[in-house]
């Protein structure tokens, strides 16, 4: 119980101290997981746990959604692959659609994968400031 309550501590303190760029990524991250979890749900016929599952990914989806800073250009042209990946978690779910699952995790995934090069890059620049003063 002592190791849990221990894993549990360092989870929260992770979330508190994370910069937003963190906290973005720790959400794609987490769709992602729960995506992947619903896929494996579906193929075991665990219906309730797929139900589950998928919603913590839309839900996660929305959050996404919500943040978006609407002034910026990009911002813009993101919106509506959340709008798409939001309905075809909806379909994944009313259908038991793998395939749907799968596509979602794809663009899950690339947004991830950009989001942590930007963060990359953007420490790289901090860093180089850093190492010029």
């Amino acid at each position: 119980m002592g190791v849990n309550k221990a894993y549990q501590a360092y989870q929260n303190n992770a979330v508190n101290t994370a910069s937003g760029g963190e906290l973005t990524l720790m959400l794609y991250n987490g769709c992602m997981k729960f995506i992947k979890q619903a896929i494996k749900d579906m193929n075991d016929n665990n219906f309730e746990a797929k139900n589950i599952n998928i919603q913590k990914a839309q839900n996660i989806i929305q959050e996404l959604m919500i943040t978006l800073d609407r002034k910026i250009e990009i911002s813009k042209q993101i919106l509506p692959l959340y709008e798409f990946m939001q309905f075809q978690l909806k379909e994944a779910n009313i259908k038991n659609d793998v395939k749907k699952l799968e596509e979602v995790l794809e663009f899950v995934t690339e947004f991830r994968d950009t989001w942590k090069q930007v963060i990359l890059k953007n420490r790289q620049q901090q860093f180089a400031k850093g190492a010029s003063v």
